[in-house]
């Protein structure tokens, strides 16, 4: 028989009152939120309201100094969470060792690893670099890369923090639909960016935060059509103030 991975349920999300001052400094000041098991939860905000910093604490990466986050009413399910950043962190060997290491954790065959890492690279479009140096890839390549890398282990929750910022239209575009295809493979994804137009074209349901605080989470077509808290739409606003207006 062959490696068999018990997924446990982690959804609903609840953040409750999360606290984040850093040297004295407040980044998250109380958010409160749920997030369930579905869709595209896009994160948006102005500069330094505390998205980066959310996404980090939903990986356990950081530590609030108050409030809890409590996952279907317990601990995070090991292995079942992923994350990419803007500039992901790949070694220098080839494509295909790249996407394998992360799949080491899961104590596979050889033949589930080499059909997985197989399976990822066509679907990301980067099979016919496989063998090829991940340092001589172009960016949008790497973030293709560091997408197929999160793919591979089958995430239930999958976060994404600003990962196309560095990257031209043409390879954002490669990027969102890599990240739809993994929605639809039954991750639910949480990514921030500052793009409204991304959000706008990708999210089932949008997070407004602003001075570390969740100031509204709702649909995406809702949060476009008429935000409900004045701080999202002067944020919108001030991006887009040619074409943003808001009816009464």
């Amino acid at each position: 028989m062959g490696n068999v991975q018990i997924r446990l349920s982690m959804f609903p999300i609840n953040l409750n009152q999360l606290r984040f001052t850093p040297n004295g400094r407040a980044v998250l000041t109380g958010v409160d939120l749920e997030l369930g098991g579905e869709g595209i939860s896009v994160i948006l905000g102005p500069n330094g309201s505390g998205k980066s910093v959310l996404i980090r604490m939903l990986a356990g990466l950081e530590m609030p100094d108050a409030g809890s986050i409590h996952w279907q009413g317990s601990n995070a399910p090991e292995g079942q969470i992923a994350i990419v950043f803007q500039h992901p962190m790949l070694l220098r060997s080839t494509v295909t060792a790249n996407v394998a290491l992360g799949l080491r954790p899961l104590g596979l065959s050889r033949c589930e690893t080499v059909k997985r890492v197989n399976e990822v690279l066509g679907r990301v479009g980067l099979t016919h670099r496989a063998k090829d140096s991940a340092r001589f890839l172009s960016g949008g390549e790497r973030q293709r890369l560091a997408l197929a890398r999160a793919w591979a282990v089958r995430p239930r929750l999958l976060l994404l923090d600003e990962p196309t910022a560095a990257l031209d239209p043409t390879a954002t575009e490669a990027v969102e639909q890599i990240v739809r295809e993994i929605r639809t493979d039954g991750a639910k994804i949480v990514m921030s960016t500052h793009n409204l137009g991304q959000a706008l074209r990708i999210s089932d349901d949008i997070i407004f935060i602003e001075a570390g605080r969740v100031r509204e989470h709702t649909p995406s077509a809702r949060f476009f059509s008429r935000p409900h808290s004045n701080e999202a739409r002067l944020f919108m606003q001030g991006e887009l103030p040619w074409r943003i207006s808001f009816g009464d």
